[in-house]
């Protein structure tokens, strides 16, 4: 079997590279060798070459462990077998902001029964509750979280030290053992969890004293949520390396949070519109007026024409949600509603009684009203 490369000689980096420098190298290295775009025999494996160094050294445990163990921490059964044979071929960017995605399970192809190496463990999901303009403009929020964490000390091996983790004797790293039985056919052979090392492949003759042995430790943390302007009921925010614990030092799945968002008094949310109802006397609907009215984004002036009826609906362009690809704001919708005073002065009936007799000349709107009944 062929020595594998050093992940930071086949990514072309330095050790202690950042995160932006071995995604960019990765990147290029990806395109270069892509099988689609690259013809040559070799493109495809130095294609799942840089794929499997990427997926080490982007990921901090994965990276700790490998900087701390080498090769031989991700290799099954000390060598006998790929870790990443999962890999599909797919890019992945992992970060706090990607948001809205399918529930990504764990890709590939599905685990060999044989010794596993480290592997992704599942998804998992939870609602959180935010408040209307939090949607609407955004926040970043903390909120507690426990979780299982890939233990330091360890890198989730298990193991006080490299030279405490053996090939397991009895499968010879194999995971499984095969068994003979006698049955009415005759003899058959079937395969089995080896009994000795539960299908790892592999012992442990000094456990870490941290962990315990186990290669994580359940741990609580304030977790920091970015929660982006726009976003809507029932959307999800990606949290990577925060769902189910992995296997054999394998990173965490992804925690998924589905977003529901408590009503507000006053503005009502139809996709990236806003609507509002605004109370107005019946002066300044008859006279038509400018008014202040409130928006997610603080108030704006608006004009009510002359004769404005109740149920009239003005719109005040560009007030609305920003949608969160396009950046393009929807619109704010303001509903009219003609107050009726319930109580008047002395003088302001006499105003309305002298109005109501200049009125009189022409037929009132509910004398109107009738003769379309007369009519018929």
């Amino acid at each position: 079997m062929a020595t594998k490369r050093d992940y930071y000689d086949v990514l072309g980096i330095k050790r202690g590279a950042s995160k932006d420098e071995i995604k960019a190298a990765y990147r290029q290295l990806a395109k270069k060798y892509h099988p689609d775009v690259n013809k040559e025999k070799d493109a495809e494996a130095k294609f799942k070459e840089v794929q499997e160094a990427y997926d080490v050294l982007f990921d901090d445990q994965k990276k700790s462990t490998y900087d701390q163990f080498g090769h031989a921490a991700f290799d099954q059964a000390a060598g006998g077998g790929n870790p990443f044979s999962g890999f599909n071929g797919g890019f992945q960017d992992v970060d706090l902001g990607d948001l809205f995605g399918s529930f990504f399970g764990g890709g590939g192809r599905r685990p060999s029964r044989q010794a596993s190496g480290p592997r992704r463990g599942a998804d998992t999901a939870m609602r959180i509750r935010i408040e209307f303009m939090d949607a609407i403009l955004g926040k970043k929020i903390n909120f507690p979280l426990q979780f299982d964490e890939t233990c330091t000390t360890c890198a989730g091996s298990g193991a006080r030290s490299s030279k405490d983790i053996e090939t397991c004797t009895t499968c010879a790293g194999q995971g499984t053992v095969r068994q003979r039985q006698r049955t009415i056919l005759g003899a058959m052979e079937t395969q089995a969890t080896c009994p000795t090392c539960q299908g790892r492949g592999k012992t442990i003759k000094a456990a870490c004293n941290v962990c315990r042995g186990q290669g994580y430790n359940r741990v609580k943390h304030d977790i920091e949520v970015n929660i982006p302007a726009g976003i809507n009921e029932g959307q999800q925010i990606r949290i990577p390396n925060k769902g189910e614990r992995g296997i054999e030092g394998g990173s965490n799945g992804d925690l998924f949070l589905e977003i529901t968002i408590k009503p507000h008094g006053q503005f009502q949310r139809e996709g990236n519109d806003i609507h509002l109802e605004v109370p107005l006397s019946f002066i300044d609907a008859a006279l038509g007026t400018h008014i202040e009215v409130p928006t997610v984004y603080g108030e704006v002036s608006l004009s009510i024409p002359q004769g404005t009826q109740s149920d009239k609906v003005l719109r005040v362009r560009g007030q609305g949600i920003k949608d969160m690809r396009s950046g393009s704001p929807g619109d704010q919708y303001v509903h009219i509603k003609l107050m009726t005073p319930q109580t008047l002065t002395k003088k302001q009936k006499d105003l309305l009684e002298q109005f109501k007799k200049e009125d009189n000349q022409n037929d009132s709107f509910f004398e109107k009203f009738k003769k379309m009944f007369r009519s018929k």
